[in-house]
């Protein structure tokens, strides 16, 4: 049959339930009176029970059973190893060693714990009252003995019974009355209840006013709402009990689906999103030491739809409020509460939005299983309803972050549109309140013509409320639930700032730097002072900060928090101390030490300035994405069309100046001084055409504030590529661009060079001026084809960091550097070797091919290519722009990227797909603020950075503009 230890073929797994391992608990409580429950063993000597069971237990009797009736009493502890009334869970410990007892054998199968979403079959195995049996075998006189025998009870259970109590209410078969006139389900009390192999809840009540078929059980569910998370770490400990709630199996399985086709976009996507989401959330030390118990609850506010609505109930059924209470890890549990699949989550500044929408989508991905939605975090703040309809703004959100999305459908458009019109999407909308004011109802609007589209979104309570509310045509969400995020007590951080800060040892005793503030919120005295830090502590964001800067720092005292006039000034200082804090040590993510981009060091008073600039430039932008593409795009019109003009315009003199050496040399007789003259004759020329035309192409070409960075990639060999229309869209525009270009260069030489004593004779005459404009803008239009032909859709493999893409951007200019040089360069080089006659003093063949060639080349290289991307691309704009003007202007470090991915390091910014954001709009708008009182201080926006004592050193800033903070 088995072994003692149930190794053996036939021994219940762990989802299976064990008769041998089925308990009745038999306790004698002081006076001599006997009580009977049921129970479970949960491990090696641990029995699962209820809590009002062994309640007043002098001793603790167990009797197992076998499949053969035959009984085994150890003795159990009369002190549980763990009990709670409010559950009514107790866990007893058995005294004898288990090891020697045979069946019971130190090791078994370990319990899985399961919840139920929808109505499913149960049953649950113990000992009530009408199963008392007279023992015709017992051997004692002159009394009848008698004993319970098991009952295994089977019925049905429902998630939507007893929500309000949030028990399990378990429909059975009824037993008859009871002679007595008492309970017959008596002793039935701590019997584990199991769904499809898992354990569900725990029998602690039969409610006679239930009628004789109707039992209630403790619901494992509820267990992480009733208990803190220090009880459900022992739980783990004594019973296996997952350290989560999303860890709990959902019953009844979803049905299975098919294995995901290979290269199904929504696994891929999945896939990134996890990975991104993990390390996210690694990086912001949610877990470090453990998550802050943020707590959320349904609102009061009168700002949600009808209960019928949100629970998608027919006609005429009555209606009731969802239980939707709970903390920071029961979110998914809570949204897939909600039938309509529609959550609002409100929250003042800093409550913790940001994090629960990060444990949501990393909880949700825990539990997803091929086919599910793929949860996607978007930042509303960079969507105009007024411009663009959800849908669209979502698929270019995708594209942006995860370029291989922009591949094509086989039914046209692109796999995002194909991903998000499938419904394979649970849009996760963070910060509702970042939308313009004047917009907020429009968006309402928006998301409220997508009924059955599921989704998450955040806001702050004020701006949502004014929304809904603000006007006589404003609507709720419609099905919407609507939670709110409360504030953090004493208790809930305390234990979090002491665990995060080093142990100080003094006369024997381990204390730490918070120990005597903790005192005093607790305990007093009470002051103005104490009353400010319990205000700003109570969120998350606050806490966080002050965590960074007492606690991750030796030699600082958090006694002075308790000494500030007003919560602002407190919260000012907070703000202003945390830069200095971060930058004075090492970044925590060290795991590319030996990349030369990590070992760099900035000062505080260098990053202070540097990430004041960057806050500036997204509050002028009106976002909080900040994409690299986007840096300098907030300069002076004027100052930026003189960049990029001056630059195309190097691209093209210098290389055409250089190159007029060697031809002018070999192929005339004029001398070098005549050579060297005239090449900076052109390049001063044709460097100012160039510059001109570049600049104004750059200003005025319909691309919107800044150009988007390229989510394609270069491939030589593959399938996808661009269609026959986009190519020829290119061809065409090179021709535009390139024509009239070389028109005006060759009257620059023949009206101005010529006249001017420089002319070399080898522009080849009428022919040459004629053959010139076609050559280029056949050789531009060809160029621009090829590259079209060339580029095809980033692939899954590749990362969504935003180095990542600069990186892929920059190998697409260089690629098209080189396809300009062999487009102009060889058929000048085929034609100008194999042309007939002479060319002034020089006979055709390889050498003059060779040379014309490579002149050609280099010049198409640098003036098409470079010129091109300059003013094109969004790598061109961000090597003129960040990488040389904003840190020869001292307005940001020349190491751009070096220095963002050290931010993000050390815990300042954030990464969101391609872009990074601050870790909070509130370290935002007050950094945007710094900077501009800096720059009215100083009358100029540059500030001298490097030096000690420049910035960073300040306690407080008294902020006295509004800050629209996402938290």
């Amino acid at each position: 049959m088995s072994t003692a230890d149930g190794s053996a073929s036939g021994a219940p797994g762990p989802d299976e339930l064990d008769v041998r391992r089925v308990v009745q608990v038999v306790i004698t409580r002081r006076g001599g009176e006997e009580w009977r429950g049921s129970g479970y063993r949960v491990s090696g000597n641990a029995v699962l029970t209820a809590a009002h069971v062994v309640r007043g237990a002098v001793s603790v009797t167990l009797r197992f059973l076998t499949e053969d009736g035959d009984v085994t009493e150890l003795s159990g502890e009369p002190e549980p190893l763990w009990e709670d009334s409010d559950v009514d869970v107790a866990v007893l410990k058995i005294s004898n060693d288990p090891g020697g007892s045979g069946l019971y054998a130190a090791e078994v199968p370990p319990v899985r714990y399961g919840l139920i979403t929808q109505p499913v079959d149960c049953d649950a195995l113990g000992f009530p009252k009408f199963k008392l049996r007279p023992d015709n075998a017992s051997s004692e006189l002159n009394r009848t003995a008698r004993y319970r025998d098991s009952h295994h009870a089977q019925g049905k259970t429902t998630p939507w019974a007893d929500l309000r109590k949030g028990t399990l209410e378990i429909s059975v078969g009824a037993p008859g009355p009871d002679p007595e006139g008492r309970s017959p389900w008596e002793g039935m009390s701590g019997a584990a209840v199991w769904s499809g192999g898992y354990l569900i809840g725990v029998v602690s009540a039969h409610h006679l006013t239930d009628g004789a078929g109707r039992l209630t059980a403790s619901r494992v569910q509820r267990w992480y709402k009733h208990l803190t998370q220090a009880q459900i770490d022992q739980l783990g400990y004594l019973i296996g009990l997952p350290a989560r709630a999303v860890h709990l199996t959902r019953l009844p399985p979803p049905p299975p689906h098919p294995p995901p086709a290979e290269g199904d976009p929504a696994e891929a996507l999945a896939d990134e999103v996890s990975k991104q989401w993990r390390k996210e959330e690694e990086q912001r030390r949610v877990h470090d030491p453990f998550p802050l118990p943020v707590r959320f609850r349904c609102t009061d506010r009168n700002v949600f739809d009808n209960w019928a609505n949100i629970r998608r109930l027919p006609r005429g059924a009555a209606a009731t409020p969802l239980p939707l209470d709970g903390e920071l890890d029961q979110i998914v549990d809570a949204y897939t509460f909600v039938p309509s699949g529609r959550l609002v989550v409100l929250g003042e500044a800093g409550s913790g939005k940001s994090i629960l929408t990060l444990r949501f989508l990393v909880d949700w991905l825990d539990t997803r299983t091929p086919g599910d939605r793929v949860p996607v975090i978007f930042g509303l703040g960079s969507w105009d309803p007024a411009a663009t309809s959800l849908r669209d703004w979502m698929c270019a959100q995708l594209v942006r972050d995860h370029p291989f999305l922009a591949a094509p459908a086989a039914r046209g458009g692109n796999l995002a549109r194909v991903l998000v019109d499938s419904g394979r999407i649970l849009p996760v909308l963070d910060g509702f309140d970042e939308i313009p004011s004047g917009l907020h109802g429009m968006a309402l609007k928006a998301l409220n013509q997508a009924t059955t589209m599921p989704l998450l979104l955040t806001s702050r309570p004020d701006e949502y409320t004014k929304a809904v509310n603000g006007s006589e045509d404003s609507d709720v969400l419609t099905a919407a639930a609507v939670i709110e995020l409360e504030d953090l007590m004493v208790d809930d951080y305390a234990h979090y700032l002491i665990r995060a800060s080093r142990t100080i040892r003094e006369g024997g005793a381990d204390r730490t730097v918070w120990d005597a503030v903790l005192a005093r919120l607790r305990e007093g005295p009470y002051t103005q002072g104490t009353a400010n830090l319990a205000k700003v502590l109570a969120t998350p964001l606050m806490v966080s900060l002050a965590r960074t800067i007492y606690s991750d720092a030796p030699r600082r005292d958090p006694e002075k928090l308790l000494h500030f006039p007003t919560p602002e000034a407190l919260q000012d200082h907070l703000l202003d101390a945390f830069i200095p804090a971060v930058y004075s040590a090492a970044p925590h993510d060290d795991r590319d030490a030996d990349s030369p981009r990590h070992r760099r060091h900035w000062t505080p008073g260098q990053a202070q300035h540097w990430l004041g600039y960057l806050a500036a430039h997204l509050e002028k932008l009106k976002t909080h994405d900040l994409g690299w593409w986007q840096l300098g795009t907030t300069m002076r019109r004027s100052t930026r069309m003189l960049v990029i003009g001056f630059l195309a315009g190097m691209a093209l003199g210098v290389p055409t100046g250089i190159g007029n050496l060697p031809v002018d040399l070999i192929a005339t007789t004029r001398g070098l001084g005549f050579a060297i003259v005239r090449g900076l004759l052109v390049c001063l020329l044709h460097g100012l055409v160039a510059g001109l035309v570049f600049a104004f192409v750059y200003e005025f070409a319909p691309r919107g504030a800044a150009a988007k960075p390229s989510t394609l990639r270069i491939q030589i060999f593959g399938e996808t590529r661009r269609n026959g229309a986009e190519i020829a869209r290119r061809f065409i525009l090179g021709i535009g661009f390139g024509a009239p270009t070389a028109v005006v260069l060759v009257l620059m030489d023949r009206l101005i060079v010529g006249p001017l004593g420089f002319d070399d004779g080898l522009d080849g005459g009428l022919r040459g001026a004629l053959l010139f404009p076609v050559e280029i803008g056949f050789g531009a239009g060809t160029a621009l084809a090829v590259m079209a032909w060339l580029e095809t859709p980033i692939d899954t493999t590749s990362a969504i960091s935003a180095s990542d893409l600069l990186r892929t951007n920059r190998k697409n200019a260089f690629v098209h550097m080189l396809v300009w040089l062999l487009v102009l360069g060889v058929p000048a080089g085929i034609a100008m070797g194999f042309a007939p006659g002479r060319l002034g003093g020089f006979a055709p063949g390889p050498v003059l091919g060779l040379l014309v060639g490579l002149v050609f080349g280099i010049e198409g290289a640098f003036a098409g290519g470079l010129g091109y991307g300059l003013s094109f691309t969004a790598w061109g704009q961000w090597a003129a722009l960040s990488r040389m003007w904003l840190p020869l202007t001292r307005r940001l470090p020349w190491a751009v990227i070096a220095f963002l991915d050290d931010a993000h390091d050390r815990g300042v910014l954030r990464k969101a797909g391609a872009v990074y954001q601050f870790r909070h709009a509130r370290l935002e708008a007050h950094l945007a603020h710094v900077h501009r009182a800096r720059q009215d201080s100083t009358g100029r926006g540059v500030h001298p950075v490097g030096k000690p004592g420049t910035m960073g050193e300040r306690t407080s800033v008294a902020m006295d503009t509004a800050i629209s903070d996402r938290r």
